[in-house]
């Protein structure tokens, strides 16, 4: 076991438990009563079953909700979006069967609901309430009755510098306070909670870490196939079982000495002459060490809805700024209903002004409202225009005050030529305003949980800002015809990224490949050969996956360009079409005989038992290898890792320490004091 990983390891515990310790969340994956001044419903079983292998995660869950109340209610499921999630079955049980719900325009599934739930039938609707959840409207929940669903989601998963990771959100965020004042959140499964992740990896995987969750049961079976379990019952005083206030963050470590590798997966029907493809680029290490001064700008978020994360960030800029360059410098701007600067223009690195600017951020109390524009804002002002210049957000994103279009945002950040590093704290973050940001800037943005390790987190980070990236990269296939790329527009990938691209093909055999980019202004080339199949139905799932990912397409296109009705009608087809749920469509479920008398199709239905039936074959077989570049290798080098320092422990040892032995000095001063 490598000391970097041991460090990471260390990190993993011993950070987030130094900050995370006072950080109160709120819940998610509740059932509340709608229109009624009650408590919520209560969970009697909350099960969570994952499946990681092919480039992509399947996320099932089961819960089973009890209504204590003697009346009938509606009732309202909501779960926060996962990031890059496509949400592909909602099932509900009528009659003890499950129904599979079907997609539709928005406002034609109100009307259906509105209709059932007139009539008194069974009837369930799941929406998108903005960016922030999925919530289900569920009708009748009848008096001392049951109630059980079962929501399945898809998400590409990303390997960054080895290291692999996936999360459960569980914490409602705590970012809309009017949101929260108006549900009553019921946050404990009363009977029976349980998680099971499984991992079948095509490249060897060395160590798996829940870092809070240490009562998991991690299981390997050989390199490539990880278990991992933890459940919780009613206890024999009869206290509740589970509390579902915590996310659940998976890491995971590939083997070193990986090769660079082009990976790619593919769904064709039989009959089809086209078929859908995702396409996993894994660069070579190959970009060197960036030589020099830099200017950093740290914009930090102290509203007051950044109170239970509020130390996190102060500890990760701490950190942060000990990894600079002693040539760079930085500033540091604070905002909440207004922006100010803490610093007095751009202040060298070193420990004198890191120490007496983190104590001075240490003594700020969060409060008010997020006016992020004016932040951005005064983070612009002032650039250097002859020395290289990037502006790291740390932000919930939630902008309630001031300037909220995310179109200005984009017009903000297209006149500076500057990049924007954004981490994203929590799950009701605005993710697609933060992300789509950092992307105009040829950026990249990071989502952080509260029950993440901020040290390793900003571990990959910090080797990315101090390597050169790729720029302007491009893709191209000869040899069998390619359309419908997405993402459209790739721009920037950093060290240890991967790059995962979705598209259509038509014929079949072999194709080259050409992945082409810019590094410090220098044109870079790489080449090799992959075969497409005539047939394959072993990942039906790709095509929701590249259908999510055309319909972010065009959602970027309207935050640059406005909304269109084109547009929008582009998105409700393909969302109709492979059984997605988005701000323009809805999925409704209503008894199995009524489908037909509302002209809906039964579509989704049928890709849902496609999907699982693939499943359960790829389940029964041996893990696949899916490299495509094995005999004509499209790197020379190996895949990055992170980069560990000299002497006995290494620098990354000390940054993880560190939190540990803060907290240790704030604890131990205050028994003195006591």
């Amino acid at each position: 076991m490598s000391s970097l990983w041991k460090s990471f390891r260390f990190g993993l515990a011993a950070v987030t438990a130094a900050l995370c310790i006072n950080q109160g969340a709120q819940a998610a994956g509740l059932m509340t009563p709608a229109g009624a001044d009650l408590p919520t419903l209560q969970i009697r079983q909350h099960h969570v079953n994952v499946v990681i292998e092919d480039g992509y995660a399947v996320t099932t869950i089961e819960q089973h909700f009890f209504n204590p109340h003697n009346q009938v209610l509606e009732a309202i499921y909501s779960f926060p979006v996962p990031e890059d999630a496509a949400v592909g079955e909602f099932t509900y049980w009528i009659d003890n069967k499950p129904v599979t719900g079907e997609v539709v325009e928005k406002e034609r599934g109100r009307e259906i609901y509105q209709q059932e739930q007139a009539q008194g039938r069974e009837v369930a609707l799941v929406e998108q309430e903005a960016y922030r959840s999925f919530d289900s409207r569920v009708y009748p929940v009848r008096a001392q009755d049951d109630v059980r669903i079962r929501l399945v989601y898809i998400q590409p998963v990303h390997v960054d510098l080895g290291i692999g990771r996936y999360v459960y959100p569980l914490e409602e965020g705590g970012v809309d306070e009017e949101r929260l004042a108006f549900w009553n959140y019921e946050e404990v499964v009363q009977e029976a909670f349980s998680f099971k992740l499984r991992m079948r990896s095509s490249y060897p995987v060395e160590e798996f870490r829940l870092p809070q969750h240490p009562q998991a049961a991690v299981v390997r079976e050989d390199e490539q196939t990880w278990d991992v379990s933890f459940k919780a019952g009613q206890s024999e005083t009869g206290e509740s079982a589970y509390r579902l206030d915590q996310d659940i963050v998976v890491y995971w470590r590939h083997q070193r000495g990986l090769p660079g590798a082009v990976d790619m997966i593919a769904h064709r029907a039989p009959g089809s002459d086209r078929g859908t493809f995702m396409m996993t680029v894994t660069p070579g290490d190959d970009l060197s060490a960036i030589q020099g001064g830099r200017d950093w700008v740290f914009v930090l978020d102290f509203s007051g809805s950044m109170q239970g994360k509020y130390h996190s960030l102060v500890e990760g800029v701490r950190q942060g700024l000990a990894k600079l360059n002693p040539d760079d410098r930085f500033r540091i701007v604070l905002f909440n209903n207004r922006a100010r600067e803490l610093t007095k223009g751009y202040t060298p690195v070193n420990q004198q002004n890191i120490d007496h600017y983190t104590r001075r951020l240490e003594g700020i109390n969060p409060e008010g409202g997020t006016n992020l524009y004016a932040g951005l804002q005064r983070g612009f002002l002032g650039l250097d225009a002859d020395r290289p210049s990037a502006v790291v957000l740390v932000t919930d994103g939630v902008a309630n005050v001031g300037i909220t279009e995310k179109k200005d945002f984009l017009s903000l950040l297209e006149k500076h030529d500057v990049r924007l590093f954004s981490f994203v704290m929590g799950n009701s973050a605005n993710r697609p305003l933060l992300e789509g940001m950092s992307r105009v800037s040829n950026g990249f943005a990071m989502n952080i949980s509260n029950s993440d390790d901020i040290a390793g987190r900003l571990m990959q980070t910090a080797d990315k800002l101090s390597h050169q990236a790729y720029r302007d990269i491009d893709i191209k296939v000869k040899g069998v015809k390619v359309r419908d790329l997405t993402p459209a527009k790739i721009g920037s990938l950093y060290r240890g990224q991967q790059l995962i691209v979705f598209g259509h093909y038509w014929g079949d055999g072999p194709a080259n490949v050409r992945i082409s980019g810019k590094v410090a202004g220098e044109n870079r080339e790489y080449g090799t050969r992959v075969d497409f199949p005539a047939q394959s139905t072993l990942y039906p799932e790709v095509e929701r996956l590249w259908a999510f990912a055309s319909i972010e397409d065009l959602q970027n296109r309207m935050d640059y360009l406005g909304q269109d009705s084109d547009s929008e009608q582009a998105v409700v087809d393909l969302a109709v079409e492979y059984g997605l749920v988005t701000p323009y469509t809805s999925m409704v479920v209503v008894r199995e005989e009524l489908f037909e008398q509302y002209g809906i199709e039964r579509n989704n239905a049928g890709r849902v038992s496609d999907e699982r039936a693939a499943r359960e074959q790829r389940a029964s077989s041996a893990v696949r290898s899916h490299r495509q570049d094995v005999a004509q290798p499209a790197f020379n080098s190996n895949r990055a890792y992170p980069k560990s320092g000299g002497g006995a422990l290494g620098p990354w040892m000390l940054l993880l320490l560190l939190p540990l032995l803060l907290l240790e000095l704030r604890n131990s001063r205050g028994r003195r004091r006591a």
